[in-house]
């Protein structure tokens, strides 16, 4: 397709979403002013027991009030009534490592060049906006330039635009920002740097501290980090694909790591899974969280030799015409992707590693990596739990639950979202037929309700 043809559909496209997001915000208005009822659906609520038939949830505002069944619970006279007959019905799901800056393009030195200015106000409002569309209704975003990861966070939060509730890092905490990408790496020498670099995202208010490249850091410098962390009430999640990234984090305490071996030796060496085991053991610290990102790496073959999903123009919702032509234009070879070109040789030990994590006893989060070449925010979660359940042997109600509930225990979130329970935020998704017997359902999302307000 030529460029020019590209934009007159994305012109198209773009006259639509304006519609789309308009009716987003008459739906999103509606709500949380009178009680709301969803009725009818299988609830499954988190705390991985029997689904609730014939659920009803009651809300008020912005909470849960009351859960219960057609026949025991009744619906409040003057209540909106949202019929989930022949639904599943969910906790709005979480994606636990998302990059709101990018968009799947496939040349981040380009994108980091190009579109700075564009971040705050066009680009990371778009990406929230996707993955709530897409069932997401709290995301921890890993990585981006600081102030403009707060605003977009803050104005999400005060309502001003429409996106999942987003938990940020601000910028990458690392030994030396790459050349070009010192608006989003902060580099530390030295441990009263590390310590000050913390301290600075602590007073901006982030969620979580992220670390990455950890094995090119001292060892006092990663004991800083995750210790001035720990003081001011952060977790810390550790990018860890090489076996020394993964020992530095395990042994300096940090609270989640991230991915799954950029490697290709075909499992992790026995001295990690000692130490993840002894850490899993420690069950006066909790649960040991582990987020493997796993469906980018497993579906490139497939996406690279049909790309159809590739013009899903969910992907497009809240871009403007020349950013979608661009992404388009560095997507139209996937074979020739520098990014990818280990992948087919990675693959083959994913489920082994997967299956290693498991067994040691790790909690497992549902978190995808989404933004990065080809891995869409409208996508990206629904098929890290498909792989999961399809590939990976794990059942889909416990794939649901490291979608929901465990996120928001790991992040200390537990007592408003994470189960479909009175008191807690109306976080609550819904999905024609039967998700735990066909996971695959969540590529298409028929309810979104986030904090009361229907945006779907």
């Amino acid at each position: 397709m030529t460029i020019s043809k590209i934009l007159l559909v994305v012109g198209v496209a773009a006259a639509v979403t304006i519609a789309a997001a308009a009716s987003e915000s008459r739906r999103a208005n509606q709500g949380g002013g009178r009680a709301l009822a969803l009725v009818g659906g299988t609830l499954v609520d988190g705390f991985g027991s029997t689904p609730i038939r014939n659920s009803v949830i009651l809300v008020e505002g912005e909470r849960i009030t009351a859960v219960g069944q057609v026949g025991t619970l009744a619906v409040p006279q003057g209540a909106e009534v949202i019929s989930t007959e022949g639904m599943t019905v969910l906790p709005g799901l979480w994606d636990m490592h998302v990059h709101t800056m990018i968009n799947g393009h496939s040349d981040y030195t380009h994108w980091d060049k190009t579109y700075p200015s564009r971040l705050e106000k066009e680009i990371m409002p778009a990406s929230a906006r996707q993955l709530l569309m897409a069932g997401v209704t709290s995301a921890r975003d890993l990585g981006g330039p600081l102030e403009a990861s707060l605003h977009v966070r803050d104005a999400i939060n005060r309502g001003e635009i429409p996106g999942a509730t987003l938990y940020v890092s601000g910028p990458f905490i690392q030994h030396e920002p790459y050349p070009g990408t010192e608006l989003f790496r902060w580099g530390v020498s030295g441990v009263a740097d590390a310590r000050a670099k913390v301290q600075k995202l602590a007073q901006a208010r982030v969620d979580v501290i992220k670390l990455i490249d950890q094995d090119q850091m001292t060892p006092d410098e990663v004991s800083a980090v995750v210790q001035e962390a720990h003081k001011a009430g952060l977790p810390v999640v550790a990018h860890a694909h090489r076996p020394e990234e993964i020992r530095r984090a395990l042994k300096f305490g940090v609270d989640d790591i991230e991915h799954t071996g950029l490697a290709t030796a075909p499992e992790y060496p026995e001295d990690i899974i000692a130490l993840i085991r002894e850490r899993t053991a420690q069950m006066s610290l909790g649960p040991f969280f582990w987020t493997p990102t796993v469906e980018g790496l497993f579906n490139y073959e497939y996406m690279r030799d049909n790309p159809e999903m590739l013009d899903d123009p969910s992907w497009t919702l809240g871009l403007a015409a020349d950013i979608v032509a661009d992404i388009r234009g560095s997507i139209q070879h996937p074979d020739q992707m520098s990014y990818f070109q280990l992948t087919p040789a990675r693959k083959p030990t994913l489920k082994r590693k997967f299956t290693q994590m498991r067994e040691a006893g790790v909690t497992m989060l549902i978190g995808t990596d989404s933004g990065i070449p080809m891995q869409f925010h409208s996508q990206s979660t629904w098929n890290e739990l498909d792989i999961w359940v399809r590939e990976m042997g794990v059942s889909p109600i416990e794939a649901i639950r490291s979608a929901t509930y465990w996120p928001s225990v790991a992040m200390k979130k537990d007592k408003d979202v994470g189960t479909v329970t009175p008191g807690k935020y109306a976080d609550i998704i819904a999905v024609r037929g039967d998700v735990l017997r066909y996971i695959n359902l969540l590529q298409r999302v028929d309810v979104v309700v986030k904090h009361g307000k229907r945006y779907r």
